[in-house]
């Protein structure tokens, strides 16, 4: 009998032995899937946060191209040069390659009353301190006397330096139709 009820307190003791590991695996488990659900939940707060700040810079860099139109047709030369890096590459719809100094002085000192220009379909692609805008854009005023009307795609590439945004090289081409 005493032999039975060894082999019955050893089952016991087993049993509870078993039953402590499984209770440490699966409290290591739980910690395990709660863990990473932290993970998970800090990862979309932090993506979301980036997200909010690059639709931030796109927007921002929106509204300096719209201020470039705005400026060029009024030939405001004081805001083209904020807008413009010192280093600018500016190639136009005719293949004519410009820096800074001789964009302003053409967009001041030319012949051309820009009556309208729009940009349509603009998209920026952020790359940390630099972006890359691209779109289509019309134009319609009066050069050398007669009625012009332009449509076009263009690309400017846009540096952020201490945390001014400017303008460091455009390209546009004419789009045939």
């Amino acid at each position: 009998m005493q032999a039975r009820w060894k082999l019955f307190f050893l089952l016991v003791i087993s049993a509870k032995v078993v039953w402590a590991q499984f209770s440490c695996w699966r409290n290591a488990m739980r910690a395990f899937v709660l863990g990473g659900l932290f993970v998970l939940v800090c990862t979309a707060l932090l993506a979301a946060q980036d997200s909010s700040k690059r639709s931030g810079e796109e927007g921002r860099l929106l509204a300096l191209e719209s201020a470039w139109n705005h400026a060029e047709q009024s030939k405001d030369v004081v805001a083209l040069n904020q807008l413009l890096g010192e280093s600018l590459v500016y190639v136009d719809y005719d293949g004519t390659l410009l820096n800074k100094k001789e964009f302003l002085e053409t967009t001041l000192h030319n012949d051309v009353r820009q009556e309208q220009i729009n940009n349509d379909g603009m998209t920026v692609h952020l790359y940390g301190n630099a972006a890359v805008v691209t779109g289509v854009y019309r134009d319609k005023g009066i050069e050398k006397g007669k009625p012009f009307q332009r449509h076009g795609r263009f690309t400017d590439t846009w540096v952020n330096q201490n945390g001014v945004w400017q303008c460091v090289a455009s390209q546009s081409t004419l789009i045939s139709r």
